[in-house]
């Protein structure tokens, strides 16, 4: 199938600035492409139009014409595959095979074909769980390996994919990309990511979008990143083999009070079904630990149950003095046990132990950016003018001020992260929690929100990252927790 786009441009409702505008390209069958850009640059808007998705005019403005074979994506639908960035927004169905086999119901697939494309489509993403394993039990890594089975499955002459890897383990990103690469050539393919250097051998063209509008670069991707690399990096493209300048990651001090500690941890979401058992971990002040480990190992559930978000199934946690809150009558049931932030009122936790998770959406209770980012100052009774100034700190910090307005739910995917993580920020927590922190950055977003936690980490306070992302381990890696694959019974 043909693609052409001539001047094509989209603007989300109620927004003033273009999500993307003045792109002018033609993409001939079975190419495969990488689609590069800033983040908020335009690059989702623009599989979503090609997918046939964005909508109607009273969910925004469209510019110029986009064209696959001639015609309008939204009468193309079922013939285009699209990978969400957000995986979990594409599951649809309780089991496993159940929705790797949906959309090939959809297209009334002989029931004959459709289990054995359901079982290669699984096998072939590693996804190596029963076909009625539930998908609601599924990680955010495994979510994401089921997402591409199922687009797999379905053979399309066009395949979308967005950010396919970015929550991923290494193993998962090698099989995802091999399985890719595998695709004949009569499959036109689109990829966006930042992760270039998985996928710059696995494509033949590289189209960049710039910010402001129109293409920054587009050819091959050796030619596209040797003429094109000081303006690919000035726009946050991670280019091949550039170097990152110093981050300003202070050393980890020598004598690191524990603000908490844990000994025999058992962490599940149901008693008698752990997920893991028998951890051991201090937590020390002023240090950057990592979470690693496959997906489905536990590492989100380690991490919402250490913050208190998750009650334990066995074992202790026990936090600081210093990180206590002061004792509290017994409310709802229940005394408030100031070593056990399980127990601990909600305002209790947001000045001690903040916490940013896997999907930002989860998170998000306010109409606009602005407000989402005032909720925790709010609540501690901070007078306006102080959550003003706190929050126009915040949105020049994260790159967010031409988008204090904007619903979050609304912006990319890189900015609801960003928007997740200063929510936390925003009422300085001594503790905090950090469930893929970089998703969808690009490279200037991705060096200040590190930069930024090494600040946080120079002021004494705790970060711990459930990450997948090896540059982030690099950098922020001072203690390592890693989640071996043996998963106890």
């Amino acid at each position: 199938m043909r693609i052409s786009l001539n001047g094509w441009g989209w603007r989300h409702a109620a927004r003033r600035d273009w999500a993307v505008r003045d792109v002018s390209l033609t993409v001939e069958p079975g190419e495969r492409v990488l689609l590069l850009g800033a983040s908020g640059s335009g690059k989702s808007t623009l599989l979503h139009a090609l997918a046939g998705v964005l909508g109607g005019s009273d969910e925004g403005d469209e510019a110029g014409s986009l064209l696959i074979d001639g015609r309008h994506p939204t009468r193309l639908r079922g013939q285009i595959g699209l990978v969400l960035q957000d995986p979990q927004a594409s599951v649809v169905l309780a089991r496993v095979g159940d929705d790797v086999a949906f959309g090939l119901e959809n297209r009334g697939v002989p029931r004959d074909e459709i289990w054995p494309r359901v079982r290669e489509a699984l096998d072939t993403v590693g996804l190596d769980l029963p076909l009625d394993h539930s998908t609601s039990a599924l990680s955010g890594g495994q979510q994401q390996r089921l997402a591409i089975a199922g687009a797999l499955a379905m053979r399309t002459p066009v395949l979308l994919l967005d950010e396919p890897t970015a929550n991923l383990d290494p193993d998962g990103i090698t099989e995802v990309r091999d399985a890719v690469a595998a695709i004949g050539h009569d499959t036109t393919l689109i990829v966006v990511e930042h992760r270039v250097d998985t996928w710059a051998d696995v494509v033949d063209r590289v189209i960049v979008l710039g910010r402001g509008g129109g293409l920054l670069a587009d050819g091959p991707p050796a030619r596209v990143f040797a003429e094109h690399r000081d303006t690919l990096l000035d726009a946050g493209v991670w280019v091949p083999g550039a170097d990152l300048p110093d981050l300003g990651i202070p050393a980890p001090p020598n004598n690191r009070e524990a603000l908490l500690v844990a000994d025999d941890l058992v962490i599940g979401y149901a008693p008698g079904k752990p997920v893991r058992s028998n951890i051991d971990l201090s937590l020390p002040a002023a240090v950057s630990t990592v979470i690693t480990g496959h997906n489905g190992a536990g590492k989100s559930t380690l991490a919402l149950t250490l913050a208190g978000l998750m009650p334990r199934l066995d074992g202790t946690i026990r936090v600081a003095e210093s990180l206590q809150p002061p004792p509290r009558r017994r409310r709802f049931g229940r005394t408030p046990q100031p070593h056990n932030p399980a127990t601990w009122r909600s305002t209790d936790l947001i000045t001690r132990i903040g916490t940013v998770f896997q999907h930002p959406e989860h998170q998000f209770v306010a109409p606009t950016v602005r407000d989402e980012l005032a909720v925790g100052l709010r609540a501690l009774d901070w007078d306006q003018p102080s959550v003003t100034a706190r929050v126009d700190e915040l949105l020049e910090l994260l790159h967010l001020t031409r988008l204090a307005a904007a619903n979050p739910f609304s912006l990319s995917g890189g900015e609801k992260r960003r928007l997740s993580v200063g929510t936390v920020l925003a009422t300085s927590p001594q503790l905090i929690f950090l469930d893929e922190p970089t998703f969808g950055q690009d490279r200037r977003t991705w060096i200040d929100l590190v930069r930024l936690i090494g600040e946080i980490l120079r002021e004494g306070r705790a970060v711990v990252s459930v990450t997948h992302d090896a540059a982030y381990l690099d950098a922020l890696g001072q203690q390592r927790i890693h989640l071996a694959e043996e998963v106890p019974a």
